[in-house]
């Protein structure tokens, strides 16, 4: 059966409606992902102005993310907040390579985050853009996704918080469909995905400011060079193990970076792309100048399952 999504939408509305009252301020998480923001335009619809849109700078974004978001919303006559969490962020995470691990440090991290914005903001309700394939994959153990504690055991009001997902029955291809129809602009509605947790994901080890600065780079040239509709999501890794290289006649040993691009329509499976020779040879190109610790560049050909399509 199709998706009608302006009947999803008016369905959300008249529930977000219901619980929140329009008269009590409400706040909204935002990663710069389609999810979170599609999240906040329905909010504006359903609540008005009475909202709190929130954006934590982890140092764990793609580069330039938080002037992204801020325009974004500027353009959308939403007000932005912007935290600098950075420090907290990377002191949490220092010395922690576990991906697991990893993943439950970003989680407290980010709830105990909100928790302060709850209380400092004095609003009620924290909507978040949870999907149907986060629970799904919580829920059978494949990973702990950092926007899902009811399914893992963990009362939301241990952080002080009253949880609302509208997205929650849904997957990424219908979000998008969602997000066009209120409005958001194709540039974002059909941005591939990204992790909560940011680079974390994508750096086998411990997460350091240079490893995650490492990985940007390479982000935005992956990104920038494996575009179109087919791609589900494209990323850049960087490994924890070093290879030997040769620099200047002399043996060195550097960085791994693999690059990662998949079809997918819910997340749930997902079949490599079949990339043209010349367009990976142009990545590895960039990455091996505009990264001189790396030596290495691989393509991973690994489908979903056995992998996931995230490193961790």
């Amino acid at each position: 059966m199709s998706f009608a999504a302006v009947k999803f939408i008016n369905q959300k509305t008249e529930e977000l409606q219901k619980k929140i009252s329009r008269t009590k301020r409400t706040l909204i998480a935002v990663s710069g992902g389609v999810d979170s923001m599609t999240c906040a335009m329905l909010a504006r619809k359903a609540l008005g102005g009475n909202i709190i849109v929130l954006f934590l700078d982890d140092g764990l974004m793609r580069e330039g993310e938080p002037e992204e978001i801020r325009k974004f919303f500027d353009n959308a006559g939403i007000e932005l907040q912007i935290w600098d969490v950075k420090d907290k962020f990377f002191d949490g995470l220092k010395g922690k390579t576990d991906p697991e691990e990893k993943r439950i440090v970003f989680r407290d991290l980010f709830y105990k985050t909100l928790g302060q914005a709850v209380k400092s903001y004095s609003v009620d309700f924290l909507i978040q853009g949870t999907i149907a394939a986060d629970i799904a994959e919580t829920q059978k153990g494949i990973k702990t996704q950092h926007n899902v504690l009811s399914q893992i055991g963990i009362n939301p009001a241990h952080f002080g918080l009253k949880i609302v997902e509208p997205l929650r029955e849904i997957y990424k291809h219908q979000v998008r469909e969602v997000a066009k129809k209120l409005g958001m602009p194709k540039k974002f509605a059909d941005r591939k995905p990204f992790p909560g947790p940011g680079l974390a994901t994508r750096i086998i080890g411990e997460v350091t400011p240079e490893r995650v600065e490492k990985v940007r780079k390479a982000t935005k040239i992956v990104e920038t060079a494996i575009t179109g509709e087919s791609i589900f999501q494209v990323l850049a890794v960087l490994m924890s193990d070093r290879a030997t290289g040769m620099v200047n006649g002399k043996r060195v040993y550097g960085d791994i970076i693999a690059v990662r691009a998949v079809n997918s329509k819910d997340a749930l499976t997902a079949q490599p792309s079949k990339i043209p020779w010349p367009v990976l040879y142009k990545i590895r190109d960039r990455i091996l100048e505009e990264v001189p610790e790396v030596v290495k560049v691989v393509y991973d050909i690994t489908p979903k399952p056995p992998s996931t399509i995230e490193y961790i």
